[in-house]
C-alpha cells in the first residue's frame, strides 16, 4: 500500500470533572493508539479535531492534504444528535473514511429508529415505548421490570442500576428525572439473561469475530446484571472490576449460528460499513433479543471490538492496517 496521509478526525473531550467526562476522555486513548499503529506502519498522519467551527476544520483538512481519514467522532461538542455530521462533511469533501456513512450513523444512534427497524424487519428485540414528557401509556404486552435508556446517548451514558425499574409506582418519577437530564427516554422490557457482543469486521461482506460474553457471575443478587456507566468507566466501582469480557468456547453451534446471522442481518439492514458490534441477550427460554446496534464501536486497545479482533488472531497494528486497506479501496470509486 502506498503511503497515504491519514487524518485522524476526532471530537474534542470535555474537561475532567464534568458530567460523563470519563467516557468523553476515551477518545484520546483511541487517537493515541491509532497514531502509534500508523507510525509503526510508516503512514503519515495528523490529528484534526471536529467541532462546530466548521471553517476551521475544513481549513485544517485542506492544509494537511489528507488522502483518507479515520473517523472517530462520537459526537460534536458532546451533542450525540450530531454524530453523523463529521461523516457528512467528509463525504462532501470527497475524502474516504473509516466506518459507516453519515446516514448509517444517524440511523443506528437513534434507539427508537433502531427498535422500529428491527421490529419491522422481523428481528427480535424487547418490547418498548418512548417517553417524551407526557403521560405514561405503557403498551399491552410489555411487562416489568423495564430498563430506561436515553434515546440518543451511547457509551452507557444515563444507564445506572436505578435504570432498571421493577414496578409502575417507581416508573414515572424515574422517567421524569432522566427526561430532565437527557430528553426522550426509551423504555424497554428488561431481559434478565446472558449478554453477548458480536463484532463484525470488513466490507461489503463482514467477517464475524469470536463471540464475546459479559460475565456477570460475580455480581451479588442486589445488583442488576447490566453494563452501566459505572461498569464501563468508573474505576472505583464494584461493577467496573466484576463484569469481564470472556470468549466462551462451549456455546452450542445452533446458538452461535443464530447470533452470527442476526448480527449480519443488522449490518445489512442499517447499511453499516467496515466494523460494528451488535449486543444481544439470551433469556431463560433460550430466545435471543437484539439490544443495541453499534456502528463504529470504540477502538481503544482494551475495548470490545479490538479484543474480539485480537481473539481472532489479529494484533492492533494489523487491524489498523486492515482499516487502511478497506478505506483505500474507496479511493478509486
Amino acid at each position: 500500500m502506498k503511503h497515504l496521509t491519514v487524518g485522524i478526525i476526532h471530537n474534542e473531550p470535555i474537561p475532567k470533572g464534568d458530567p460523563n467526562w470519563e467516557s468523553s476522555a476515551d477518545i484520546l486513548a483511541q487517537v493515541e493508539a491509532i497514531e502509534a499503529a500508523l507510525a509503526e506502519l510508516g503512514q503519515p498522519r495528523v490529528r484534526i479535531p471536529f467541532t462546530r467551527d466548521l471553517s476551521r476544520f475544513v481549513s485544517q483538512v485542506q492544509a494537511a492534504r489528507i488522502d483518507i481519514a479515520f473517523n472517530l467522532c462520537e459526537s460534536v461538542d458532546e451533542d450525540p444528535l450530531l454524530i453523523g455530521h463529521p461523516a457528512a462533511v467528509l463525504e462532501l469533501l470527497g475524502i474516504p473514511f473509516t466506518g459507516s456513512s453519515a446516514m448509517a450513523l444517524l440511523l443506528s444512534t437513534d434507539k427508537l429508529t433502531v427498535k422500529r427497524l428491527l421490529s419491522a424487519s422481523g428481528l427480535r428485540t424487547p418490547p418498548f415505548f418512548l417517553y417524551e414528557g407526557a403521560e405514561v401509556l405503557r403498551p399491552a404486552g410489555l411487562h416489568f421490570p423495564v430498563i430506561l435508556k436515553p434515546r440518543f446517548q451511547d457509551a452507557s451514558i444515563g444507564i445506572e442500576q436505578e435504570s432498571v425499574v421493577e414496578n409502575s409506582i417507581d416508573l414515572l418519577p424515574r422517567l421524569e428525572e432522566l427526561y430532565g437530564r437527557y430528553g426522550a427516554i426509551l423504555v424497554e422490557e428488561y431481559v434478565a439473561g446472558r449478554e453477548f457482543n458480536v463484532s463484525l469486521f470488513g466490507y461489503p461482506q463482514p467477517r464475524v469475530m469470536p463471540l464475546a460474553e459479559i460475565d456477570f457471575s460475580e455480581f451479588p443478587a442486589d445488583l442488576h446484571r447490566i453494563v452501566s456507566y459505572k461498569a464501563k468507566w468508573d474505576e472505583d466501582s464494584f461493577e467496573y472490576h466484576h463484569c469481564p469480557r470472556i470468549f466462551p468456547d462451549t456455546l452450542p453451534e445452533s446458538l452461535q449460528y443464530t447470533m452470527r446471522h442476526m448480527a449480519q442481518e443488522c449490518f445489512g439492514l442499517f447499511g453499516l460499513r467496515d466494523y460494528a458490534r451488535v449486543d444481544l441477550r439470551l433469556d431463560a427460554q433460550g430466545r435471543l433479543a437484539i439490544l443495541e446496534i453499534n456502528a463504529n464501536p470504540c477502538l481503544s486497545p482494551d475495548a470490545g471490538f479490538p479484543a474480539a479482533v485480537a481473539h481472532n488472531g489479529m494484533g492492533y497494528t494489523e487491524m489498523i492496517g486492515e482499516f487502511l486497506r478497506l478505506v483505500s479501496l474507496r479511493l478509486a470509486l
